[in-house]
């Protein structure tokens, strides 16, 4: 199977098996997801969205929060990893929207990633849900399905691998690709142990092949 069979077979698999795929980061508006956004570095969607209702209630628009301190900030989030680290991004990415943006959260990547707290990733989030661009966060649940399908090739990076993902992706599907290779494996191509048996890719997926032959 060439990589471009491949490709097309994933996607179909999904868009005929799952054709709305979203966040599951509660939020409402861009600076709810940013917000959200910056605190699910390396903590669980769950977490966040527990952490966040109070801290948005609190600080319901980014003109509240800029007028909050970081050791404010940080009483609502200290149950999250790296409290005080994303206290100082909360903080200073509200004072930057404030004074530089107009409160407005930007949807050019580049000005996204000027924000505290803000990289590559959490820039093609916001760019990617709320303005529909076709940009591809990579996190490390799509670096490693993308990996074990046989999406990309070599990859030792989020950057490689979000390039050869967005070669052969449609544009138009790009941002529902994003949370397809997500919700697969945080469900179902789990890091330590995959559902392969569950899982209705086996049959285009490299990982599970070279498997099989190895049994057989």
């Amino acid at each position: 199977m060439t990589r471009k069979e491949r490709f097309h077979k994933v996607l179909e698999y999904f868009s005929e098996n799952q054709p709305i795929a979203e966040t599951e980061l509660h939020y409402s508006t861009a600076y709810q997801l940013l917000v959200a956004v910056i605190l699910s570095a390396q903590c669980t969607d769950k977490r966040v969205n527990l952490i966040t209702p109070k801290l948005l209630k609190r600080y319901p628009t980014v003109g509240e929060m800029a007028k909050a301190s970081s050791g404010e900030i940080f009483e609502f989030v200290k149950s999250c990893s790296y409290p005080n680290s994303k206290a100082r991004y909360l903080y200073g990415m509200s004072r930057m929207l404030v004074e530089e943006f107009d409160g407005v959260v930007p949807s050019d990547i580049q000005q996204l990633q000027r924000l505290p707290g803000v990289g590559r990733k959490t820039a093609n989030v916001i760019a990617s849900v709320i303005f529909n661009k076709p940009v591809l966060a990579v996190d490390t649940h799509i670096f490693r399905v993308a990996d074990r399908i046989g999406l990309t090739v070599n990859s030792k990076t989020p950057l490689e691998t979000e390039k050869q993902l967005v070669r052969y992706i449609p544009e138009s599907l790009i941002p529902v690709a994003h949370h397809w290779l997500i919700l697969h494996g945080r469900y179902t191509c789990q890091a330590r142990k995959p559902r392969c048996n569950e899982c209705g890719l086996r049959t285009y997926c490299r990982y599970y092949l070279k498997n099989l032959r190895k049994k057989s």
